[in-house]
């Protein structure tokens, strides 16, 4: 879809009215925003900012969830001021005097991550789950297959041989590995903003490589398999209040978690309260994984607007990778 259609797309979605189905007769009950021709309104600035890892750590095995007295102690670390948001992941360490320690910037040469990435409502816990993955029960990802094994030792043998098509497609500007689809928390700049119009739903993550999601609700039948791209092939459909978008013709380059160009994914977004979108995604690949995987990431209410994110193939980046490479080369015995 080219810019003209896209701009013109954004304005017919700004200029849509938002009406409303009551839920219930209370008068403090929340009521489930709707469009004009009745599909639950999911447009707004989202987030999935979240400390909640997407495996559950071993210091958790068993337990799915977080007590009350840990959410608050969790909660209150992760959000006091001065806390790095790029730092490890307190929910990761099992001790809890390293947990305090490892909230602090180590690395002094860089930006102060606390001011330049804290965000109005600062990064915390989002649910009391122990792990984004809710299925299989333990919380982990299943265990890769042999050939997905093979597959992914290769990549990793592959990696830093010094020609630019060996770095990875982060380092490329090609794909981040959490733009999906899925979605998964990327690690800064994770606001997300959602248009709709009679047969569309629009997703514009802010960090973001790939083009818009524009995402058809009309019924029209997927591309052909031969059609592969970063992001899949994404068709929509709405189930009761819940938008359903169902994913695949991905490339074999995309390799989310290391998979295949066999994966399939199929997301739900359901709108559950005036602040609160919860989004789910299942992941089949059986290439990869013998058993399908899901996972559970509430979207909350974010402000705008978005900033543009730049990065693009061939930047500079790689010009002074590769010219550090060429370096290395000249010096080595």
């Amino acid at each position: 879809m080219n810019r003209i259609v896209w701009v013109a797309l954004v304005l017919v979605c700004a200029a849509v009215p938002i009406v409303s189905q009551t839920q219930g007769g209370g008068a403090d009950e929340w009521t489930l925003p709707r469009t004009p021709d009745g599909k639950p309104d999911l447009q707004g600035f989202w987030t999935t900012q979240t400390y909640t890892p997407i495996q559950r750590p071993s210091h958790f095995e068993g337990r799915a969830f977080l007590t009350d007295e840990e959410m608050a102690q969790l909660t209150a670390l992760v959000t006091a001021d001065g806390v790095d948001p790029l730092g490890p992941n307190p929910l990761a360490i099992a001790n809890a005097e390293e947990r305090w320690a490892g909230t602090e910037q180590r690395d002094p040469t860089h930006y102060d991550n606390a001011q330049w990435l804290t965000t109005t409502r600062p990064k915390a816990l989002t649910s009391n789950r122990t792990s984004l993955v809710v299925d299989p029960l333990d919380g982990r990802i299943p265990p890769m297959t042999p050939e997905a094994q093979a597959r992914n030792e290769a990549r990793r043998a592959a990696r830093g041989l010094g020609g630019h098509e060996e770095r990875s497609a982060p380092e490329r500007c090609l794909v981040w590995r959490h733009e999906g689809p899925p979605w998964v928390p990327p690690p800064y700049n994770d606001v997300v903003q959602i248009f709709q119009a009679p047969g569309y739903v629009v997703l514009f993550p802010e960090l973001s490589i790939n083009p818009v999601r524009i995402i058809p609700t009309d019924s029209r039948p997927p591309l052909s398999p031969r059609v592969r791209q970063w992001s899949g092939d994404s068709r929509g459909r709405w189930e009761g209040d819940a938008l359903v978008v169902e994913t695949a013709n991905f490339t074999g380059k995309t390799a989310f978690q290391g998979s295949s160009e066999m994966l399939h994914v199929t997301e739900r977004f359901t709108r559950v309260d005036a602040d609160r979108i919860m989004y789910t995604f299942t992941v089949r690949d059986p290439r990869t994984w013998e058993i399908p995987w899901s996972a559970e990431v509430p979207m909350i209410e974010a402000d705008g607007p978005l900033y543009e994110y730049a990065c693009h193939e061939g930047n500079y980046g790689i010009v002074n990778i590769l010219r550090g490479a060429r370096r290395a080369d000249r010096d080595s015995p």
